[in-house]
């Protein structure tokens, strides 16, 4: 809207003119528009340079960033608690984004409740946190800066406290002070008068309080006061000024004080006393300070006396705590000037300055003044309309507000002075720096406002009325000595000597009317009399020669003779105005004796008598203040001929006028830029209403001057300040006193680019109307609105907007060709790469922006569409920059989104050539306009969102409806959003979300109704925004691979600050780094708030951003964004991060709420998609869980997760989606294993949604643990189970911890409930029972079993990475981890397989052959069995029979599971035949390594039936070669006459608690069949001797005895080690006999062993050792978890058995045993008779440790132990009885072995049988001592 701006003026009221005289101004019309000029209100349309309100910005939260191992959010609780206590958090501890502080919002309960809830704040917000809306619009090229009007620096002001003298002050004084420069000798301004009365005379009224203001443009050490004061002329021998001089202190008499007073009020002349000059500045405060002190440096230069001034100085400015000056940036000083100069006699301006004058004796006294200092500034210039004026005082003497801003201002412009810029506004805030006028006290309406002589000598447009003349008397010299004073008047004409003087003269007090004359000081007793007043007189508007100054010189007795003293004139002299007013050099006139009439005219001159022979004895100078009247000759012409033309009074052509008009270029730039702003209006007064010839003229010559303003002024901006201050303030179109200016001004303007289009010379003036055409345009448009504002003006009630104005056709007509040349020049000039073309591209877009306020939006939509057909589709680069900035300017527009479309039945018609135009642009090759089209976009998304206007949800909508169909385009044509760079995928990415968010359902729909691809293409977008927006944390190398498959380091870093994040991040980052650094107490943990002290900024981490941004390329850091984040300041650094975390936290919720709506659309199948996978959802969910989230996330994740199981659970359980659940069921365990509960409760609440969904879907959850498995074992790879002890071994880490509790909560029906409440679920979630289901399949028990599984798992694993440092070292405990994983991941075939082989490749480096074959056995197994299940292989039940007998480890139950266990990845696909063969051929190889060939054997035949089926004979002859080889080494070991064993059994005890697990656990031990009992006690010992510490030894138990545990000693461990024998199937384990191993493995079998035992001698009697007949033997029998060989080298003792044998069977035992082992050698059949040589040594060898006496007392003390003397007493008859028949049947088979013995030997062994015979003989007669039966018997 137009508003009318009270113009401001500096100008002293007192200076300003009035027309005092009454003339009549419309004789002259170039006055009257002068007058209007300077006199008129001022229009500013609000609308040109944009209205913007935000809301405030957004703060941000820290979000928290959960790690495995980290628990913020409780810290951040705790350090919370920790501070409330130990302050109360005030409103500034809140973190804040910017430098201003918020208080956190609390949306939440503000929001109406028909709004749909967001999950988190608005991703746009969040990603240009510091939008800055003026910033923005700065950038654009060509953007118009608002001019404030001019003004200049500072301004002083000072007021007279008081005049003291040493002998006391008793009359009054007088006094002026003006600024003056010493250094160019030369008064700054006008004298402000003051007085000083003693008490008694002082009454209350005129007490002098006033403040007289001066203006200065900028500090500097040449400037002064020059203060002059003066007293009543001295009496003649009355008391003279010398005795304020005196020496000597005292007061003065009484009789002098009253003869002063007396005289004083006698005497009504003055005489000048005394000066003084204080220097305002110091030397260097004028360097020093730049400009006038802006509100950050708080203390200004000071104002002080110079140095030869022993001025004392008290700065009353308390400078407030915070920094600032208490009010604001005043600064009053008090000055006290004590080296007041005596005024000796007539002293001159140049004696002032005289360095070798001499030097008066001082006055002994003390002025004091107050001077202060004010900034010029933007409160000032707001208030000053509503200071009001003191109406009290005469009407004609309005004091002017007390500023010097001359100009208004508009809220929100910078209020640029052409000296300097000082308070920074950023129109958000109003100016709290600004001198607030009504809180100072002292500052009243009554100051005097000096009158600032460089106002007429500035290069700048007068913009104030004042037309006045100051009149300086110099000297008068007479022969004689004279008190002479003079009188000054202005009179009319020289013809009548009686008519009184024109009331022209200002008075010297404040309030008076303008005086007839005035009077100069008195010069006392002088030759030459020398004055220093200054006489100040209005001017006429116009004035005639006649019109003239007289001075009458008096001459006044300073005596009191009878009367008081009558002056007496001496002379006159005369000065007409016309010939002299503008000299500035001194004048010198004669004086003449007496006035006669006529007296000015050469006629009347020589009647005259003149004194001192009529030379020029005075002198004087005068200075002419005047914007009316031009100095300059070519001016005044024009003006002349103006008038002329415009009153009619010269002939009709004008051609005087044309001169004059073109006479004006040579004009020299400061006259021309004084009356710039009245010569612009005459001449569009021209244009709008002369003839065509004139119009042209005018024109021409208009753009002439504005060129030529352009080119020479200071400023070098695009848009000149004067000109722009014209056209924004001061042009008003004539206030309506005529027609409208824009229809000439277009139709000259347009002829002439008509006529250049046409091809004709229109020479160099047209490319000045081109590069100047901003200001015509600007004109144009302002013509145009203040003819709006007038039309309506009267017709609208208050209140109402005004409507469109409809522009005629014919003037619209003419400005679209005007236009369409213009656009043709851009077009053209462009491709030739000129600046001038995109200034004037600008300038077009502003003029239809500007217009888009005033007419018609769809007229100007004719303009737009013209411009976009010249620019049509994808141009060259430069041209398409045009194009971009245009449609920047025009869519900045304050009312864009309200604008209609060319149609009424359209919507908004900009916003889709935008949209269009944009979308062009990304496919542009250069990649900066990308960018451009990019920033735009947020740009114009951010002012929405932050307009105050648009806050309200409908609006929302509307935005985003307009802005929606550029979802589709992009969707349309996905390559062009593929091909832009990431900066610009996330800014398009950002804009999507924003659009996304603010949509209504119903909208949202239609993106996904078109087709299936469609929608997947926009969750592709989606799922890049996730992948653009990541957060990633330096320490997130953990657990955040979506698995272990692929290694951290891979993923791309994302590119953090710098451009390369986006253009907001500068934008944000300055903002925090200007932000005020208050050092406070940090508090105690690092994540939150850091106040950090500016004094960290040290130079290698600068606290700015451009500094830390420079030194970052510099130091080419810049190579790594890691790098570049270190190089920041530590506070800018968490600046960033808390911007990272924001932003990313909120783009995954609005993910997430949008994945929620399209999974609640797709329920109601309302949408195109693939129902069968739901690819969409699941491809969104993967990619939200796989990357690190906040805590907000997780905590609304759940929900959605929970809804989107209950509606489309069949589909996403379905196999087609195998792959989308391992991910979940992972990144679930993943969060199981999280420190922060908040996020572990959930990951548990999430796996019971899926056992649930198991429940309905698939009545069972074996699928689901199948998964659950899969993904716990390569989490396992991910997640560190074990942490290290601070003795260096390992202990189960939290992360297992962790899991172990929530794999145990997941199947804990107690917590189950607090659980969903806690993660804001219904209670009964689970047990629900779903719509198309008839009841619920919950079932806990179930779950407590899948749970069970999962622990298993997750022991197994733990245990293994247990044992990792001293897996090398014990095998066995190795081979069992193995073996124990192997077996918990059973249900999973692929990974079973997988352990299991890790296991055989173990017990192939232990060469423990038989172990790794049953490995390979159990491979073949698991294979084998899934095919049996499958019906696919050529094997039946049976076969899987024959391989459980070698392996009993090959279960049954492992085959249901197998099918459900096809998970992508994993399965029954790798289970083939030929996997199986392989592994049976493996196992094969092994078991013959381990020479166990019968089982060879068997596996051998399950591999036949392959080859058969597949009729592979060459395979099948290779079988039955192998075969045959198989069985003849069975047949080697059969016939070998040392029996075959294939290992040895060790039983292995341990007691102690270093063990751990195995304590008092008792092992079998299978070794090799070379490894001796030493061996196994040397490996054993070696293997846990490193297992003790210092309290611990190891000790070995040396004997088989039972071990009672309270009789081991504490802190020692024992091993108790001992051999054992595998007991046979069928042996008879009571039996008394020894047994011998050879015995029982006659026949072939397979030796599966799974009992073993071992003999214990003992004794009753407690003796050690006995003899025969007390020693006992204790069998012990022990039997095994499990048979060997199994898939471990050691089984635990799962059951031990012992029986006692008494002496005696023990004896019957040891006989019986010999004769069974006789007998078994004599009754073996051997193959062939031939083979007899291994029988006779195994014959030789028995009978030897049988027959020979001396060998073997074995049966002889038998018979002494219990058939002699008193044992055989003690034994039972039966026993006695089995003893003599064993005893006998021994002796008779050793005759029978003696006889085959003799059969089978040679000649070389009849003496051994000699021997033989001879022991059998003597033996038996020892015997038949016993037994006397024997010699019968045998």
């Amino acid at each position: 809207m137009l508003h009318l701006r009270p113009r401001r003026d500096s100008t002293p009221a007192t200076t300003r003119w009035q027309n005092k005289f009454d003339e009549n101004l419309e004789q002259w019309p170039h006055l009257n528009e002068l007058v209007h000029c300077y006199t008129t209100d001022w229009v500013k349309d609000e609308n040109k340079y944009g209205h913007y309100e935000s809301v405030g910005p957004l703060s941000f939260q820290n979000q928290i960033y959960e790690g495995p191992d980290t628990d913020i959010e409780t810290e951040m609780c705790l350090a919370g608690a920790r501070r409330a206590k130990a302050e109360d958090i005030t409103e500034d501890d809140i973190p804040s984004t910017s430098g201003r502080q918020f208080m956190e919002a609390a949306d939440a309960d503000t929001q109406p409740s028909g709004v749909p809830k967001h999950f988190g704040q608005s991703p746009l917000p969040a990603y240009e946190p510091a939008f800055d809306w003026e910033n923005e619009r700065s950038l654009i090229l060509g953007q118009r800066i608002p001019e404030t009007p001019i003004s200049h620096g500072m301004k002083i002001s000072i007021k007279v406290q008081s005049l003291q003298f040493q002998v006391g002050l008793v009359e009054p004084f007088y006094g002026t002070i003006s600024l003056y420069n010493r250094e160019r000798r030369e008064k700054l301004s006008e004298d402000f008068y003051f007085r000083v009365l003693p008490t008694e005379m002082q009454d209350t009224k005129s007490s002098y309080g006033r403040h007289g203001v001066f203006y200065l443009d900028a500090p500097s050490a040449s400037v002064c006061l020059l203060i002059q004061l003066e007293r009543h002329a001295t009496e003649e021998g009355g008391v003279t000024s010398s005795v304020y001089s005196r020496k000597e202190s005292g007061h003065l008499t009484d009789r002098e004080k009253q003869k002063l007073q007396v005289w004083s009020q006698i005497m009504p002349y003055k005489e000048s006393f005394a000066w003084a000059m204080v220097s305002l500045f110091d030397n260097n405060a004028g360097a020093a300070s730049v400009g006038p002190a802006s509100p950050s440096s708080p203390l200004a230069p000071s104002v002080s006396g110079s140095s030869s001034h022993e001025g004392v100085f008290e700065t009353s400015a308390k400078i407030s705590l915070d920094g600032k000056l208490g009010y604001s940036s005043v600064n009053s000083v008090m000055v006290e000037i004590s080296n007041l100069d005596k005024v000796k006699e007539s002293y001159t301006e140049e004696s002032l300055l005289d360095p070798k004058r001499k030097v008066h004796k001082p006055v002994k006294g003390v002025l004091r003044l107050e001077i202060e200092k004010h900034q010029i500034s933007q409160a000032e210039m707001e208030n000053m309309s509503e200071i009001g004026t003191n109406d009290s005082v005469d009407p004609s003497d309005h004091i002017a507000e007390s500023s010097s801003g001359k100009h208004p201002s508009d809220g929100f412009d910078d209020p640029q002075g052409s000296i300097s810029k000082w308070n920074s506004h950023d129109g958000k805030e109003a100016s709290g720096n600004g001198t607030n006028i009504h809180g100072n006290p002292d500052f009243n309406s009554d100051d005097f406002h000096a009158f600032d002589f460089r106002t007429t000598t500035r290069n700048e447009p007068f913009l104030q009325l004042f037309h006045c003349l100051y009149v300086y008397p110099l000297t008068v010299s007479l022969g004689r000595k004279k008190n002479l004073f003079i009188r000054v008047e202005l009179r009319e004409d020289d013809g009548d000597l009686r008519k009184q003087p024109l009331e022209a003269m200002y008075p010297r007090d404040p309030g008076a009317p303008l005086q007839k004359w005035a009077h100069t000081q008195v010069a006392a007793g002088a030759r030459m009399a020398c004055y220093h007043d200054e006489i100040k007189l209005s001017l006429p508007a116009m004035w005639t020669p006649t019109h003239h100054l007289l001075f009458t010189f008096f001459h006044v007795d300073l005596q009191t003779k009878l009367e008081a003293p009558k002056p007496v004139v001496i002379g006159y002299a005369a000065l007409p105005l016309s010939s002299h007013a503008q000299l500035r050099s001194e004048i010198s006139l004669s004086i003449m004796k007496e006035l006669i009439p006529h007296y000015l005219q050469d006629t009347g001159r020589e009647r005259l008598d003149y004194l001192e022979d009529g030379k020029n004895v005075f002198k004087l100078r005068l200075r002419l203040c005047s914007s009316l009247y031009p100095v300059n000759e070519r001016i005044r012409d024009f003006f002349l001929e103006y008038d002329r033309h415009t009153l009619r009074t010269s002939p009709p052509w004008g051609s005087e006028l044309l001169e004059a008009i073109n006479s004006l270029k040579n004009v020299d730039s400061t006259a021309l830029l004084q009356f710039l702003h009245p010569i612009l209006n005459m001449l569009l007064h021209l244009i709008g209403n002369g003839g065509e010839t004139l119009q042209v003229a005018a024109f021409r010559a208009m753009v002439n001057i504005v060129t030529r303003v352009q080119q020479e002024s200071v400023d070098d901006a695009e848009r000149n300040h004067f000109l722009v201050n014209y056209v924004d303030y001061a042009f008003d179109d004539f206030g309506g006193r005529q027609p409208p200016v824009y229809p000439g001004l277009s139709t000259v303007w347009g002829s002439l680019a008509r006529s250049k289009a046409k091809g004709y010379r229109v020479g160099p003036v047209y490319d000045d109307v081109l590069a100047m055409a901003w200001f015509f345009l600007e004109l144009i448009v302002k013509s145009m609105a203040l003819e709006k504002a007038r039309l309506f003006y009267h017709s609208l009630p208050i209140g109402e907007d005004i409507p469109p104005m409809q522009l005629k056709e014919g003037v619209f007509r003419c400005i679209m060709q005007l236009y369409d040349c213009l656009l043709t020049e851009v077009h053209e000039r462009c491709k030739k790469g000129l600046s001038l073309a995109k200034r004037l591209n600008s300038s077009l877009a502003f003029f239809c922006y500007d217009l888009l306020s005033i007419i018609e939006p769809r007229q100007v939509f004719e303009l737009v569409s013209l411009y976009l057909d010249k620019f049509s589709g994808v141009c060259l680069s430069v041209l398409h920059e045009c194009k971009l900035t245009f449609l920047q300017i025009v869519c900045d527009h304050d009312l864009f989104v309200e604008m209609p479309g060319r149609d009424p039945s359209d919507r908004n018609y900009l916003s889709s050539v935008l949209i269009q135009e944009l979308f062009l642009t990304w496919d542009h090759e250069d990649l900066s306009l990308r960018a451009k089209a990019a920033r735009i976009l947020v740009v114009l998304l951010c002012k929405h969102e932050f307009d105050v206007r648009y806050q309200k949800p409908e609006d929302k909508l509307y935005i985003a409806q307009l802005y929606f169909p550029l979802i589709g385009q992009i969707l349309d044509e996905m390559p062009v959003y593929y091909n832009l760079s990431s900066i610009e995928k996330r800014e398009v990415l950002i804009v999507i979300l924003q659009i996304v968010r603010n949509l209504d359902d119903d909208s949202l729909v239609k993106a996904w109704q078109q087709s299936i691809a469609r929608t997947r293409l926009f969750f592709k977008l989606l799922e890049e925004c996730l992948l653009l927006f990541e957060h990633k944390k330096p320490a997130d190398g953990m657990l955040l691979g979506s698995s272990s498959r692929n290694p951290v380091g891979e993923a791309p870093a994302s590119p953090k600050y710098s451009d390369r994040l986006s253009p907001a991040i500068n934008n944000y980052l300055s903002e925090a780094s200007r932000q005020e650094v208050r050092p406070q107490g940090t508090p105690d943990n690092g994540y939150l708030w850091q106040r950090v002290n500016s004094q960290l900024s040290s130079p290698s981490q600068p606290y700015s951003l451009r500094e830390a941004l420079a030194q970052a390329q510099s130091s080419r850091i810049g190579a790594s964004a890691q790098a570049l984040r270190e190089s920041l300041h530590p506070l800018l650094r968490q600046k960033l991060e808390l911007w990272e975390e924001n932003l990313s936290a909120s783009v995954s919720l609005q993910v997430l709420e949008a994945a929620e709506k399209f999974s609640k659309m797709a329920a109601s199948h309302k949408i195109a998609t693939d129902y069968g996978k739901l690819d969409c959802i699941t491809a969104i969910f993967m990619s939200l869980l796989s990357r690190n989230q906040s805590l907000a996330f997780w905590k609304a994740f759940f929900a959605v997760f929970n809804s989107m199981f209950d509606l489309h659970g069949a589909t996403l359980m379905a196999r087609e989606n195998d792959r989308f659940l391992k991910q979940v069921t992972f990144h679930l365990l993943r969060l199981a294993v999280f420190r922060n509960e908040n996020i572990r409760n959930r990951a548990v609440v999430g796996l019971q949604i899926l056992v649930r969904s198991s429940f309905h879907y698939f009545m069972q959850t074996a699928r689901l643990r199948v998964m659950l498995i899969i993904t716990l074992s390569e989490l396992m790879s991910d997640v560190q189970v074990t942490q290290m002890r601070s003795d260096g071994s390992l202990e189960e880490s939290g992360e297992a911890r962790r899991l172990r509790k929530s794999l145990g909560e997941m199947a804990d029906e107690t917590k189950s409930v607090s659980l969903l409440m806690e993660c804001g679920l219904p209670e009964s979630a689970l047990v629900a029972i779903p719509e198309k289901f008839a009841e619920s399949k919950w079932s806990w028990s179930e779950v407590k079993y899948l749970s069970e599984c999962l622990l298993l798992a997750l022991d197994a694993s733990l245990e293994h990475a247990l044992l990792a440092p001293v897996m090398t070292m014990d095998r066995y405990a190795a081979s069992e981890s193995f073996y124990k994983l192997a077996m918990a991941f059973a249900p999973v075939p692929d990974l079973h397989i997988m352990w299991l082989l890790h296991l055989c490749d173990a017990h192939q480096e232990m060469q423990s052959w038989a172990e790794a074959a049953q490995c390979a056995v159990a491979v073949a197994g698991v294979v084998m069995q899934a095919l049996v299940a499958r019906n696919d292989g050529v094997w039946s039940k049976d076969h899987v029979a024959a391989l459980r007998k070698i392996c009993p480890m090959v279960s049954s139950e492992i085959t249901s599971e197998a099918s459900a266990a096809e998970v992508e990845g994993y399965g029954a696909s790798k289970l083939t035949v030929d996997s199986a063969v392989k592994y049976l051929q493996l196992a094969n190889k092994l078991f013959s390594q381990a020479e166990l060939f019968h089982f060879c054997a068997s596996i051998l035949e399950l591999v036949i039936p392959v080859y058969k089926s597949r009729r592979a004979y060459g395979q099948l002859a290779k079988c039955h070669t192998m075969l045959t080889n198989i069985y003849e080494s069975i047949l080697e070991q059969e016939s070998s006459p040392i029996p075959f064993t294939d290992a040895t059994y060790y039983r292995v005890g341990f007691y102690g608690d270093r063990f751990g697990k195995l304590d008092k656990n008792e092992y079998v031990y299978r070794e090799p069949r070379d490894v001796r009992l030493g061996d196994i006690m040397e490996k054993l010992s070696h293997i846990y001797e490193t297992r003790m510490d210092g309290n611990h030894t190891l000790h070995i138990i040396p004997d088989s005895r039972q071990v009672k545990a309270e009789e081991l000693q504490p802190g020692v461990c024992y091993l108790q080690i001992t051999a054992v024998d595998p007991v046979m199937e069928d042996e008879d384990l009571g039996s008394r006999r020894e047994r011998i191993f050879s015995l029982s493995t006659g026949s072939v079998r397979a030796r599966v062993f799974d009992r073993f035992l071992f003999d214990t001698p003992f004794t009753k009697n407690g003796k050690t050792q006995g003899g025969l007949e007390d020693q006992w033997k204790r069998r012990t029998v022990l039997q095994t978890e499990g048979s060997f060989p199994a898939l471990v080298n050691r089984l635990v003792v799962i059951k031990s058995e012992s029986l006692e044998f008494s002496p005696v069977e023990n004896a019957i035992g040891m006989i019986e045993t010999r004769t069974a082992a006789l007998r078994n050698e004599l009754e073996e059949p051997r193959s062939s008779e031939g083979d007899q040589l291994p029988r006779l040594q195994s014959l030789q060898r028995i009978l030897q440790g049988s027959v020979a006496v001396q060998v073997n007392s074995g049966v002889l003390s038998v018979c002494t132990a219990f058939l002699s003397g008193e044992p055989a007493t003690r034994l039972r008859s039966q026993e006695l009885q089995q003893l003599i028949a064993a005893l006998l049947e021994f002796m008779a088979v050793c005759k029978r072995a003696i006889r085959v013995h003799f059969r089978l030997i040679g000649e070389e062994d009849q003496d051994f049988h000699t021997q033989l015979v001879n022991g059998f003989q003597s033996l038996t007669a020892e015997l038949s001592h016993y037994i006397p039966a024997i010699l019968s018997e045998l």
